[in-house]
């Protein structure tokens, strides 16, 4: 079976977990098996931080699925240290506001030696993986750079202007609120070598419960993605990120309200639309309790927490059962 999977970083790197589970390979590192997992990541939130790029869901999903994460924190290495981040505050090098590991930093000296040397994202993660061995293909969206970008109203002058999400998101923790987002880049971008053959070699594809605007968003505002979710012969089946009004992590909340879409299943449902209509979902998986109705999608309420690797493995076990195959 031929898996492709639309992920952002911490909720998207546990789901692949469920998905590597739930067709018998081991959720950390690699195993032997005759299905394939391809997960196409958001690059929206990839910034270049003191000569440094930096690509946090990439990395999220590359340590999660080799065993180097941070389980408590669910993002950056286990036994961290700060040194690098403390020598910088001391010379009161900005930004401030974003931490670098000391062994985080390693992996992105070698990704930005690499992209200096001309290689693109693709070959480079590609590289990086070789270390972590992660049992899945780790695809980002697109090769160029794309960076996702918040308007909001200054905190200090009160002057509307545009920001990195980033800069927003850890530096602001999303507290000035959001008037619009754009994909900077996107609409220009090409999908990074594989992204389109996974999509429509795929059996299924599934979009993760990541964050709607943010990390699905952004990978789908890459048009050779987008066109590719329409032509697949594959169904396409989304897991919603909102259990009960709420995001099960993050604050994807205040992303929605920035576009105008509810926090709830069926809004998010219905802003992804249904296939047949334009939209790129033939199937949506809400949470039990959730009812949601959307024209044109197989709406199913299931448990949607997760809680640990077996309730992620049975969510991703429905998942591919609404496209049909498992």
């Amino acid at each position: 079976m031929k898996v492709a999977v639309l992920v952002g970083g911490v909720g998207g790197a546990r789901f692949l977990m469920g998905v590597k589970t739930a067709l018998g390979l081991p959720e950390v590192g690699p195993g032997e098996s005759e299905h394939r997992i391809s997960a196409i990541v958001n690059v929206g939130d990839d910034i270049w931080l003191h000569g440094l790029r930096v690509c946090p869901d990439l990395d999220t999903c590359m340590y999660t699925l080799g065993g180097g994460i941070d389980t408590e924190r669910g993002w950056g290495r286990t036994d961290e240290t700060w040194r690098v981040k403390e020598e910088l505050a001391a010379y009161g090098a900005d930004p401030d506001w974003f931490g670098l590991g000391d062994q985080d930093v390693a992996t992105h000296l070698v990704r930005s030696r690499m992209l200096r040397a001309g290689y693109p994202l693709s070959a480079v993660t590609e590289a990086l993986c070789h270390r972590w061995q992660p049992g899945v293909r780790l695809l980002p969206a697109t090769d160029e750079r794309v960076e996702t970008h918040v308007v909001i109203d200054d905190p200090d002058s009160g002057e509307r202007r545009a920001v990195h999400f980033q800069e927003w998101w850890i530096r602001y923790r999303a507290k000035p609120a959001a008037h619009s987002f754009a994909s900077v880049g996107a609409e220009e971008a090409k999908a990074a070598p594989g992204v389109v053959e996974a999509i429509r070699a795929a059996d299924a594809v599934l979009i993760a419960p990541s964050n709607p605007v943010v990390s699905i968003g952004t990978i789908l505002d890459v048009p050779e993605v987008r066109t590719a979710l329409r032509e697949t012969s594959a169904k396409v089946v989304g897991l919603s990120p909102i259990v009960g009004g709420k995001a099960v992590r993050g604050m994807a909340e205040a992303c929605l309200s920035a576009i105008g879409v509810e926090a709830t299943a069926q809004a998010v449902g219905a802003h992804l639309g249904a296939r047949k209509e334009g939209g790129v979902l033939d199937a949506w998986l809400v949470h039990t309790g959730d009812a949601a109705e959307i024209p044109g999608v197989d709406v199913r309420e299931i448990p949607l927490l997760m809680t640990d690797t077996d309730a992620t493995a049975e969510m991703a076990r429905q998942a591919l059962a609404a496209a049909g195959v498992s």
